[in-house]
């Protein structure tokens, strides 16, 4: 099954395809872009990538926020703001998780002081609910210098570890899995997982403006600056 079934005319021309620059990087505005989208193309052409890409709608799906009690809908945000998503736990070893949520929190800390925090929505989604409990989400969030009282930011944490493997699945054609740790190279971890470093960039239509496969180490001002072509083009 083809996970990318929101797939636009422009992949199939083969835009950019070829291309060794760094995922992420901004085409010109408006020049010939994927049809809903205000960036134009991107460098590198992940049209065949397994997640959603440039010019594919955003998945939709619904999943807790514990923090605030709400049931949070990526279709909500349609037509009122533009989203960045990633995926993480807060257990993870290696910093790739640090690095995604410190690249949301980039944008959430420009975003309040040009006057754009009601124009964005951080829905960091964790995949290790049996470990990340709300008390452990906020501790984390007061790590990582997040805002949760902004309003626009929503830790997204599944019912249980299957449906978070399967919506991981399903919507975002990633795969996960625990790796138990038995060579004890993570003494204070049971578990760990290996994952990827996805971030999305979804534009107030629900239509993905740049995905960042290696977005752990994607200038985090380069997000900054799409972000804000994307929220006041």
């Amino acid at each position: 099954m083809d996970r990318r079934h929101f797939l636009r005319s422009f992949a199939a021309t083969g835009v950019a395809a070829g291309t060794t620059a760094t995922a992420g990087c901004a085409g010109v505005l408006g020049d010939s872009g994927a049809e809903g989208t205000v960036l134009g193309p991107p460098e590198m052409d992940l049209s065949e990538a397994v997640h959603p890409s440039y010019g594919d709608e955003m998945p939709e799906f619904t999943a807790p926020d514990p923090i605030t009690g709400e049931e949070i809908s990526t279709a909500q945000f349609e037509g009122e703001r533009a989203v960045l998503w990633t995926s993480f736990y807060t257990n993870c070893p290696d910093g790739v998780c640090p690095a995604l949520i410190l690249r949301l929190r980039r944008v959430q800390e420009v975003a309040a002081e040009r006057g754009l925090g009601d124009e964005a929505a951080f829905l960091p989604l964790t995949f290790d609910p049996e470990r990340d409990t709300p008390d452990v989400l906020r501790e984390y969030a007061d790590q990582r210098g997040v805002d949760l009282d902004a309003g626009n930011w929503h830790f997204l944490r599944p019912e249980s570890y299957e449906a978070g493997k399967e919506l991981m699945d399903e919507h975002f054609g990633l795969k996960i899995e625990k790796a138990y740790d038995d060579e004890n190279q993570y003494e204070r971890l049971e578990y760990t997982f290996q994952h990827y470093g996805l971030i999305l960039l979804v534009n107030k239509r629900g239509v993905v403006e740049r995905s960042y496969p290696r977005g752990s180490i994607v200038d985090p001002e380069r997000v900054v600056s799409d972000f804000e072509r994307v929220v006041t083009a």
